[in-house]
């Protein structure tokens, strides 16, 4: 496919992604009226999702004498995919 085409064909995409259907809309409301109904300590314990986190989570906590020593510390120990890298 040529690249005007694709990039046209991408714009498009992109366009249908940010217009939800009205049936979508519909379905939002509904969710978002049956949250409001419930109790606030009911949706604050479902609004926190908890995520281990490898390495980070399996100590109580660390201390480090400097920065540099704490991200020295992250960069040695801690998996990529958590952003704790340079």
């Amino acid at each position: 496919m040529p690249a005007d085409e694709t990039s046209a064909l991408q714009a498009a995409t992109i366009q249908l992604m940010d217009e939800p259907s009205a049936s979508e809309r519909q379905q939002w409301l509904e969710e978002f009226e049956a949250a409001a109904r419930r109790p606030l300590e009911q949706r604050m314990k479902y609004a926190f999702i908890k995520t281990y986190k490898p390495v980070l989570d399996d100590a109580p906590f660390r201390a480090f004498d400097t920065m540099a020593d704490y991200r020295a510390w992250c960069e040695a120990n801690l998996p990529d995919w958590l952003g704790y890298g340079r």
